[in-house]
């Protein structure tokens, strides 16, 4: 890798019923099982993915816009799922991005939310590897 820029550190232990936590300490949460079992008390995979995409994505929105010196205010609620793969009998997730543009048109909110998706580094590591559907809404 070349050019870094940043880099985060969480570390991860017990699997989907376990604990991870960031090297600041920032995150340090126990991780369960959405189907069940145990307490229900924690967070999952899913869940964190999609804290980070939503935040992620709402930032390139943001800095398309301004690009195009548009003034808006945006919503980004990341649905990540676990999904059955039928190729291999496992798992595999699926993300739909509800985006909600306020100060634009319809027209212009499905341009800036392509256009995020296009730099979103998050849309850019999914890109060919998950489906990743876009619902874009001017409110």
């Amino acid at each position: 890798m070349s050019n870094v820029l940043f880099t985060s550190k969480a570390t991860a232990k017990g699997g989907r019923e376990g604990h991870v936590k960031s090297d600041d300490g920032i995150i340090d949460v126990n991780l369960v099982n959405p189907a069940g079992g145990g307490d229900g008390k924690g967070s999952n995979p899913e869940q964190l993915f999609a804290a980070g995409y939503s935040a992620c994505y709402d930032g390139a929105l943001n800095l398309m816009a301004s690009k195009q010196n548009k003034e808006i205010d945006s919503t980004i609620t990341a649905e990540v799922s676990l999904l059955k793969d039928e190729a291999d009998n496992g798992f595999k997730i699926g993300v739909v991005l509800n985006v909600e543009i306020k100060g634009v048109s319809q027209e212009e909110a499905e341009e800036l939310a392509k256009a995020a998706h296009e730099f979103c580094p998050y849309s850019k590591a999914t890109r060919g590897n998950i489906d990743v559907e876009l619902k874009t809404k001017a409110v």
